[in-house]
């Protein structure tokens, strides 16, 4: 009888324990068990137990089951991340399907009201111009054809001339030649701004001097392949040294309007990479001549032919020259194209200066 709270007790702590198991991959629980003996205490004369600690083995097929589970709760897992994803695709796909059917409605909506307008305008006498894409479109160069409503007979009626002299009828025939003239000049109204406009060319500068008048500029006598040399005036003075520039190919923009520069009138302009203070003269490639023309693919031709002087009014060159630049090679481009002369192989190029503006 001494001994029955003992045993409730350990039956308590061995329902704690078995609780408290929270992985289900444990081999092994420790249970307390009540030892067969009973161990005396001399101190106070009674009977009190000895606890001790064995190992009990949960079967292997109790283990095995709960990890076929758990591979079972992974499969069905992955079977339902594909299945969200088909479904999410079917989704989006309805949702275009539905906006094309909506923007093909739309679109008939709007062509029967914009038809519905022209033939409001139409019946009223206003006159339709055809745009770019319409049937009926004619190119600026040509003429406008008048539209005639569609209520209103073809055939007008001539109104009865009133009596006049030969004079008036010459009179209305030049007014009608002077209106007909400015539609055939409006054709070069609008040039393209591009570098076709420059006059790009070999050139050797024969001497160099400094101005007599300015520390930062130098006078060369430059030769272009036309009958005269050119004098040109370049602010390269203490950024090329002067023995540099003695003797020397180089590109020159030619069509520049000669500017005087204290006192003394430069004729073009020498063609350098220049970046935060650093300036190099571009060279052409080996075998290039004075007056050899300087090209880019795609901008030059017969109906691409350079300004014989650019109109300082116009900028011209201020627009262009932003997209002349070195590349990563030291190669002069335009827009990325290499500049070449015209029938030689190579390219113009800077001696070491890449990714620079050109000016």
């Amino acid at each position: 009888v001494g001994e029955a709270p003992f045993i409730a007790w350990k039956m308590l702590m061995w329902v704690i324990a078995a609780t408290r198991t929270t992985s289900f991959k444990l081999q092994t629980i420790f249970l307390p068990i009540h030892s067969l003996g009973l161990r005396r205490k001399t101190t106070w004369g009674g009977w009190s137990p000895a606890i001790e600690y064995t190992a009990m083995e949960i079967p292997q097929s109790f283990t095995q089951a709960f990890a076929d589970r758990e591979d079972e709760i992974k499969r069905m897992t992955e079977i339902l991340k594909i299945r969200m994803e088909q479904l999410k695709t079917v989704g989006e796909t309805a949702e275009v399907k539905k906006l094309e059917v909506e923007n093909a409605t739309l679109k008939v909506q709007v062509e029967k009201a914009k038809k519905k307008l022209r033939d409001a305008e139409v019946a009223n006498g206003k006159e339709q111009i055809p745009l770019p894409g319409d049937n009926g479109y004619v190119p600026p160069s040509g003429e406008k054809k008048k539209v005639v409503p569609a209520n209103v007979s073809k055939e007008i009626p001539e109104k009865p001339k009133k009596e006049g002299s030969k004079q008036e009828e010459s009179k209305g025939k030049k007014k009608s030649e002077k209106k007909a003239t400015p539609t055939a000049s409006s054709k070069n109204a609008t040039p393209v701004v591009d570098v076709s406009r420059l006059q790009l060319m070999v050139a050797r500068i024969v001497s160099a001097k400094k101005h007599p008048d300015a520390d930062s500029l130098y006078v060369e006598d430059v030769e272009t392949g036309e009958p005269e040399n050119r004098v040109v005036i370049s602010g390269l003075a203490g950024k090329v040294p002067l023995e540099e520039m003695q003797d020397r190919m180089v590109v020159i923009c030619a069509n520049l309007k000669p500017s005087s520069m204290r006192g003394i009138k430069s004729h073009a302009m020498v063609m350098c990479a220049s970046e935060e203070g650093k300036v190099e003269v571009l060279v052409p490639p080996p075998g290039s001549v004075p007056g050899d023309r300087v090209i880019v693919e795609g901008y030059f031709g017969p109906d691409k032919m350079p300004d014989k002087q650019l109109n300082p009014k116009r900028k011209v060159f201020e627009q262009v020259q932003p997209d002349l630049k070195t590349d990563a090679k030291c190669v002069a481009t335009y827009k990325g194209i290499p500049w070449t002369v015209e029938g030689k192989p190579g390219f113009i190029t800077a001696q070491t200066m890449a990714n620079s503006s050109i000016k």
